[in-house]
């Protein structure tokens, strides 16, 4: 759906869309960890289907919300795949704000690529990098790697959005 979105805006910038720029303002998130609808949760297969296609399409916090609060309206309480799906939602819409190409976690850290035109700020770049350089390095141009115990899902996750949080405080226009 948002390729198609990008290809219409393409067009009426009157540029001709191609697939490598319309796939190149994807932002990827993976951290490692089941981010689903379970079909125990939601057994009808065409309601979980319109739930994904709802939560890719959301473009802001607040609709990620309002699908969440329908979810547990209708099947109950969410298990861990559901949340971590959602969460994932919320970190992919931050990332692709701050211009971020792809953002990967693991156990053991992880990686963030950015994409040429971001609005990360260097200068706040390098100074972490400085501050916490057993943490933090440089992987590249465009790639930052960061060095955490993430084992737990729920430290992963919250220490993700905190990294993004301070990366869109700092960000420039």
């Amino acid at each position: 759906m948002e390729l198609l979105e990008n290809a219409v805006d393409a067009l009426k910038a009157g540029r001709e869309p191609s697939l490598e720029d319309l796939t190149s303002q994807q932002t990827e998130v993976e951290l490692r960890m089941p981010s689903l609808l379970p079909d125990d949760f939601i057994p009808d297969v065409n309601t979980r289907l319109s739930f994904y296609k709802r939560i890719a399409s959301a473009k802001n916090e607040n609709e990620l919300e309002e699908i969440k609060v329908e979810l547990i309206d209708r099947f109950g309480l969410l298990p861990d795949p559901a949340r971590n799906l959602l969460d994932i939602a919320r970190l992919r819409q931050q990332a692709q704000k701050l211009g971020i190409r792809k953002l990967e976690s693991n156990e053991k850290g992880g990686t963030i690529e950015f994409a040429e035109k971001n609005h990360v700020d260097p200068a706040w770049l390098i100074g972490l990098l400085q501050k916490q350089p057993q943490h933090f390095r440089l992987d590249g141009p465009t790639r930052l790697k960061f060095i955490q115990d993430l084992s737990e899902r729920k430290t992963r996750i919250d220490w993700v959005r905190q990294f993004m949080q301070q990366l869109e405080e700092n960000a420039i226009a």
